[in-house]
């Protein structure tokens, strides 16, 4: 009993120490189970913050690349409007000239008609004075007198018509140089052509239809860039190897049109490299322009320009106007110009320089608003030139007076250069009806058998029939054509009408 006295205890001790070792165990366990879970847990809230970060940074990316493409095309619809409104009021300014115009041809057209009436008023008294008188010292019976009277007033009129046209041309050739400035005043008024369209387009021909892809770029990119860089829209559409490059400015056109050749023969094209041979481009057109103005200014023997007119004249090398280049036309005007001027004993130099510098606004017309020949004026002042160069400038499409013999010159010879044949293209079309027109106003008249529109429409010939029309009949006949032409038909230069008389006698000897 005594042993198992001793072993109770003994199993209590031992009992309570496994109890305390095994709860000592536990809590250690449980303790590294929550030290684990919670590194475990502050590893998933960290992973979850990145990931937190990097979707708020996606997200903030995507925001800014939308809202750069929203303002890409912001920008280009107001670029769109912005040229709209361009052409709109361009259109209102055009529409308000021409009002204008028709206005001033009502009022002239109404003074004439009221002339008319009072003259009429006037030759009915006239002619009832003459019949009261007639019957009173003739004791003849009106219906003979009437009959004498308008026999006699008809050969009269027609002989002293005859004799007055005779009168008034022998007067304008004796008479040459103080009719001259008037003349030459009322030709360019007939001839002068009001300015309606210009080439806005330069097609640029491609060794391969791939090469479109290269210019347009990844997304559009080359193309962008070179429109924006170049200020010129380029046109990729099915025309087969060929883009083109459409743009109001010439000179862009040039540029963009010189730019693009060397991007297709070097390569490579991207937006550094356009950014670098448009740049490059620019200065060369610039020293071109430089180099054709000085070669143009003296050719026509202009000292004395400024640079900036130098400048401008070389910008009018990619100007053209009905096909005819503008540079060559004021080079042509100012030698025209000067030799007129010393056969009039104008002030040659005066003449000339007006004459060179007379479409010096169409280099910047694209800039500023207004008449080319007012902005070129404008211009001439505030270069240096005298009042007498900028007064005939101004002067050129009677947007000012002609007050001086050299602006009437300067007229004279911008009608004579822009009216020889073959200085303007004209399409067939246009060249045809221009000539079946003049054909049918010569045979509207009575008497007239056939006509014929020869030199490219520069002359009408009249063939009329000898038993209806005679001699006298033929002169007024021709001045009657003649001013149906004017009053009908637009036409540069002039239109010498003739009319032909014929008598055939015809026997046979047998």
């Amino acid at each position: 009993m005594d042993w198992l006295l001793l072993a109770v205890p003994a199993l209590v001790i031992g009992a309570v120490a496994g109890y305390g070792i095994s709860f000592f165990v536990y809590s250690t366990n449980t303790k590294n189970r929550i030290l684990q879970n919670e590194t475990e847990a502050r590893l998933q809230l960290e992973a979850a913050r990145s990931e937190q970060k990097e979707i708020i940074l996606n997200a903030k990316d995507e925001a800014l690349r939308l809202r750069n493409e929203a303002e890409g095309q912001i920008r280009e619809i107001r670029a769109s409007i912005a040229k709209q409104e361009e052409r709109l009021q361009r259109k209102e300014e055009n529409l308000d000239r021409k009002l204008e115009g028709l206005e001033r041809r009502e009022r002239q057209v109404q003074t004439r008609e009221r002339q008319t009436e009072q003259i009429q008023r006037e030759a009915e008294q006239l002619r009832l004075t003459q019949h009261t008188e007639l019957e009173r010292i003739s004791a003849l019976s009106q219906d003979d007198a009437r009959t004498i009277i308008l026999k006699r007033v008809e050969e009269e009129a027609r002989d002293e018509s005859a004799r007055r046209i005779r009168e008034i041309e022998k007067a304008a050739r004796d008479e040459a140089d103080k009719l001259a400035r008037k003349v030459i005043g009322l030709a360019i008024q007939r001839c002068a052509s009001e300015y309606v369209a210009e080439v806005t387009v330069s097609t640029v021909a491609l060794p391969s239809e791939e090469l479109k892809g290269r210019i347009i770029g990844r997304e559009g990119r080359n193309i962008r860039a070179f429109e924006q860089f170049t200020g010129v829209d380029i046109i990729v559409d099915d025309t087969p190897e060929a883009v083109t490059l459409s743009c109001h400015d010439p000179v862009r056109r040039e540029v963009a049109r010189v730019a693009l050749i060397k991007l297709l023969k070097d390569g490579r094209i991207h937006p550094t490299r356009i950014e670098e041979v448009v740049s490059k481009t620019q200065q060369e057109i610039e020293q071109i322009m430089r180099e054709e103005g000085e070669r143009v200014a003296y050719e026509a023997n202009v000292q004395g320009l400024h640079p900036d007119l130098i400048k401008l004249l070389g910008r009018l090398k990619y100007r053209t106007r009905y096909g005819q280049n503008v540079l060559q036309h004021s080079l042509e005007c100012a030698l025209l110009a000067a030799h007129m001027a010393a056969e009039l004993g104008a002030n040659i130099s005066v003449a000339k320089t007006a004459a060179l510098l007379h479409d010096i606004g169409k280099a910047v017309d694209h800039e500023v608003q207004g008449p080319h020949a007012l902005i070129g004026a404008d211009i001439a002042r505030r270069l240096g030139r005298s009042p007498a160069i900028v007064h005939a400038i101004a002067a050129h499409h009677n947007d000012e007076e002609p007050q001086t013999v050299e602006a009437f010159l300067v007229q004279a010879v911008d009608a004579i250069s822009g009216g020889r044949p073959g200085a303007r293209r004209e399409t067939l079309d246009l060249y045809i009806k221009r000539l079946e027109a003049l054909e049918t106003v010569a045979t509207s008249f009575t008497g007239v058998q056939r006509a014929f529109a020869i030199q490219a429409g520069r002359e009408v010939r009249v063939m009329v029939q000898p038993d209806s029309i005679d001699d006298l009949g033929s002169i007024h006949l021709a001045r009657d054509v003649a001013k149906k032409i004017e009053e009908s038909l637009q036409y540069p230069g002039q239109i010498k009408v003739t009319v032909i008389r014929e008598t055939r006698a015809v026997d046979y000897a047998r």
